[in-house]
């Protein structure tokens, strides 16, 4: 059998693809190496169609670019621990009455965290929103005790943590989309001794019996150019649904919410349910803390999209068939990416007008990828 021999520029290509792997095994995102393999794979179909005397001064500057994308691809990872916000003395948290019924909310990093209060009725208090709190007593019971986590200290035994009050939350980010990696849970005292031994028109859990099938469940959801998405990520703070009691459990420890592979979004909506409502509402009380949020910046070259970008896409969400409308004749390659960073497909455009089926796509956010040779932009889109 005649064996081919491959042109030294393709040797090349399958050194550097090598080396960007074992980046990956170093800490590089799946995402950014699946990235950099598209280029490089695009770069291959270019140089070979080129002439030979081009291809050394063709190779160097797409080597060159992607030593460039390879630097720039880097996720750096961020971890908001509330241990840079000051706090007047231990055992006490955030309060600001400063500007009632409006936001006073904080920042940690990147991330800003709402918080209101309010002086209505003849008195101070908490409307909803978010605390950081140093609070260590995991013992007392009642809503005199609601910035306590039950673990009476922070992640890593750090001292700061943050503390969440009411039904429904927004965490936002001030540096636009981000990659949101997760963050550690746990119970506040009061809710959870609320749960564990009952507490005013609040049930203890499981009921007189322990058989009843209870629950206490945080929710995120994620706001993404704006608008809120469809998807979600649960985590049961207390779970008394097993028929075997001896796996029903209330949780009093730091536990790590990891929120997806590529989890992308602008915000966070954090909801509370629980299994015990009444009239007005949920009657096991609406507290929650967490700890370590972690998140990675995205590069400009995806989080801002150009104001001169290649195509218009849309509709956006879409159900059946993606239209693309291409502004710039040169693109040669659109790839269709999920957000692992897999490569689904890749059309190759022969007229300015482009149509995708989507409807065989599985719910969820996708990238689209514009490749004109020496450059790519990238646009998400929601399957739905």
């Amino acid at each position: 059998m005649k064996q081919v021999r491959r042109p030294a520029f393709c040797k090349k290509i399958t050194l550097l693809l090598s080396g960007i792997k074992a980046q990956v095994r170093k800490g590089m995102s799946v995402f950014a190496f699946s990235f950099l393999k598209s280029f490089l794979i695009a770069a291959y179909n270019i140089v070979s169609k080129t002439k030979c005397y081009m291809r050394k001064s063709l190779l160097s500057f797409l080597f060159s670019f992607a030593a460039i994308g390879f630097a720039n691809a880097q996720f750096t990872t961020h971890v908001v621990t509330f241990d840079t916000l000051s706090l007047p003395k231990t055992d006490t948290f955030y309060v600001n009455f400063s500007a009632p019924g409006t936001d006073v909310g904080f920042s940690d990093f990147d991330i800003y965290f709402p918080c209101v209060y309010d002086t209505g009725w003849g008195a101070n208090f908490w409307s909803y929103g978010f605390a950081y709190s140093n609070m260590t007593d995991s013992v007392t019971s009642g809503w005199t005790n609601d910035y306590s986590a039950k673990t009476a200290i922070g992640v890593n035994n750090s001292s700061n943590y943050a503390v969440a009050y009411g039904a429904s939350n927004i965490i936002k980010s001030k540096a636009g989309t981000l990659i949101w990696d997760g963050f550690y849970l746990t119970n506040g005292t009061y809710t959870y001794n609320s749960m564990r031994d009952g507490y005013l028109v609040a049930k203890k859990f499981g009921g007189a019996t322990g058989d009843d099938p209870d629950w206490f469940k945080l929710t995120v959801r994620r706001y993404l150019s704006g608008q809120l998405q469809q998807d979600s990520v649960e985590f049961y703070l207390a779970d008394f649904r097993d028929t075997n009691n001896a796996n029903d459990y209330i949780v009093n420890d730091w536990q790590w919410f990891g929120l997806g592979a590529v989890y992308m979004a602008d915000s966070l909506l954090v909801t509370l349910s629980s299994s015990d409502t009444g009239q007005f509402g949920m009657n096991t009380p609406g507290y929650f803390c967490l700890d370590d949020l972690s998140y990675k910046i995205l590069p400009n070259s995806i989080n801002n999209i150009a104001q001169n970008f290649s195509a218009k896409v849309y509709p956006n969400p879409a159900s059946d068939q993606l239209f693309i409308e291409l502004k710039d004749a040169g693109i040669i390659a659109v790839s269709l990416i999920d957000m692992t960073g897999k490569i689904l497909s890749v059309h190759k455009p022969a007229h300015e007008k482009l149509t995708i089926p989507v409807t065989h796509l599985p719910n969820g956010m996708y990238v689209l990828q514009f490749d004109n040779g020496s450059q790519k932009q990238s646009v998400r889109f929601l399957k739905q």
